[in-house]
């Protein structure tokens, strides 16, 4: 039985740090679905899991359990990067403004809590355990995971900050929660009130989604124009995809001629519609399909790796194929296909014209789905060469022990934010499936709570439990509930923000998807996903900065 024991607990044996990782991820997963009161810790429980098998003696090699961890961190959040880049600048425009401050306001004031309860107890917590509380008390990992990298560098000695992480986690998650439904009943929220606002400003913005039209022309001064000269003088930008002249059907091109008489389909944003109509004629009813010339229209999937990035301006579908681009779907959203709208592989264009031009647009734009299952792994690597490469830059600042760096979580994330928002400029295809990018990232979550519990199982009963564990619990929630309570409020008062709106704002600026969750639950409408994804991608950013900022400056 000497097999079984070495398979246990031989600590240089790959076999058995291949068997802890297992058994800790799949057992950690597993107790991490069970909800109480509707909750649930999800993939952090493999940090406890992880705790418990450490306490009990089952370990690995040091080098090994610190090399999973890293890497685990740097695919982590990696693929975060890839995720909210394209969003990331765009959340900043009108309406994500205010609500990007409110979630800047959360952070710097968890921060400031954190600082006052250090100063506060006279340091009977040190900053790092603070830090590893305040990852925790807002449910943020790859701080967690910053701030661990930073105080590598330092070379400190001290217990793993992970078990301060481990107590504030759980109430962390109740916290935000609670926090907003607190602010429910101090600002007196009426949630049918609320939800009729979002239903009659929905129903108010014209959002630029396509809108679609059949127009008889009526504009004399129009007569004997070209397409492109009508688009000059209407200044709106629209698509003309289909006219019938004297009962022929055809794809129109920038010299075609308009006439009196002449119908039209348009496609343009929304809120040019009614400038549209106006200028052109009435709209009318047409049945394409029984004209002399039926056009096809089709969804054609974007995979060819040279289209990534090119505009539909340069790629001249009407003059040179005689098919025009109605609107491209790009993850779930239809836009409206402007010509200086930028292709991305994986994006769907709505293509119409006659069957064979349609078919030569479908072999340009290549449509092949198998393309897109298959994972751009030179994309990843070398945006984490990139990202480490970045991380480890030393940047010297005056009456700083150590050189500031962004390190093994700061680094790749930057460059993923750059590379999901500006990749098709060096033509790096950043598609990835939303399911790959889920794998990955959970693949590298896993690996490094794993990680992290292990190396912090050994002292944690000893270090948390007959020491000041519950005075972790406390700072914990102080840290979660004072900030939201107070910029909750701010943003209800001072910015009339829509409550369902301000929970996912809550949820976002934690990074906390149960929270997200019953936000959602609690509102027929996406607002609360609105608020979620449009300070996500900040408050991740600063979440992990100022994670190592804190260990930096105050722990150095």
């Amino acid at each position: 039985m000497n097999w079984l024991q070495a398979l246990f607990l031989d600590p240089n044996s790959v076999a058995h740090i291949v068997l802890l990782y297992a058994l800790v991820i799949s057992v950690g997963v597993l107790l991490g679905k069970i909800k109480i009161f509707g909750i649930s810790l999800g993939v952090t429980f493999v940090l406890f899991a992880g705790i418990v098998a450490g306490h009990f003696g089952f370990t690995g090699n040091e080098s090994i359990l610190s090399f999973l961890q890293d890497f685990g961190l740097i695919l982590f959040v990696f693929c975060i990067g890839l995720q909210v880049g394209p969003s990331f600048f765009s959340s900043f425009k009108k309406g994500g403004v205010s609500m990007n401050l409110v979630a800047v306001g959360i952070v710097v004031l968890n921060i400031v809590v954190a600082l006052a309860l250090y100063y506060g107890l006279n340091g009977r917590v040190d900053m790092a355990m603070m830090v590893g509380i305040l990852c925790g008390a807002v449910t943020n990992t790859p701080g967690l995971g910053a701030a661990n990298e930073a105080l590598h560098g330092m070379n400190y000695d001290g217990p793993e900050i992970a078990m301060g992480y481990a107590c504030a986690y759980p109430l962390g998650v109740l916290g935000i929660i609670g926090s907003t439904i607190a602010i429910r009943y101090i600002c007196r929220v009426n949630l049918q009130k609320e939800e009729e606002k979002i239903a009659q400003a929905e129903a108010e913005n014209p959002h630029m989604k396509p809108y679609f039209m059949h127009l008889e022309m009526h504009n004399d001064a129009l007569n004997g124009k070209t397409l492109s000269q009508v688009k000059n003088f209407l200044g709106r930008d629209f698509v003309c995809s289909r006219i019938l002249h004297n009962g022929h059907v055809s794809i129109p091109t920038r010299e075609t001629v308009f006439h009196m008489g002449d119908q039209l389909f348009i496609v343009c944003a929304e809120d040019d519609a009614e400038p549209i109509i106006a200028f052109i004629g009435p709209k009318v009813e047409v049945d394409w399909e029984k004209q002399d010339m039926p056009m096809v229209s089709r969804r054609i999937l974007v995979t060819q790796p040279n289209i990534n990035g090119k505009t539909l301006g340069e790629l001249h579908f009407s003059s040179m194929y005689g098919v025009n681009v109605t609107r491209v779907n790009r993850s779930g959203m239809d836009l409206f296909a402007a010509r200086n709208l930028t292709l991305q592989v994986g994006d769907r264009v709505m293509c119409v014209g006659p069957e064979d031009a349609v078919a030569r647009v479908a072999h340009l734009l290549g449509n092949q789905l198998k393309r897109l299952d298959h994972p751009n792994i030179v994309t990843i690597f070398v945006g984490i060469l990139l990202g480490i490469l970045l991380g480890s830059l030393p940047i010297a600042i005056p009456d700083m022990p150590t050189p500031l760096k962004l390190g093994l979580a700061g680094g790749p994330l930057v460059v993923a934010i750059l590379i999901g928002r500006f990749g098709y400029k060096l033509h790096l295809v950043t598609y990835t499936t939303m399911s790959a990018n889920l794998m990955l990232r959970e693949i590298g979550l896993v690996l490094f709570l794993a990680s992290v519990g292990i190396k912090a199982g050994a002292n944690f009963v000893q270090t948390v439990v007959e020491g000041d564990g519950l005075l972790y619990v406390g700072c914990g929630f102080l840290i979660t509930v004072i900030p939201l309570l107070i910029m909750g409020m701010v943003a209800r008062w001072k910015y009339k923000m829509n409550y369902f709106t301000l929970m996912g704002l809550i949820a976002g600026s934690n990074t906390d998807p149960p929270a997200l969750a019953y936000a959602n639950q609690a509102c027929n409408y996406d607002a609360p996903s609105v608020g979620y994804s449009t300070v996500y991608p900040l408050a991740m950013f600063l979440r992990i900065l100022t994670a190592q900022l804190l260990i930096l400056f105050m722990a150095g």
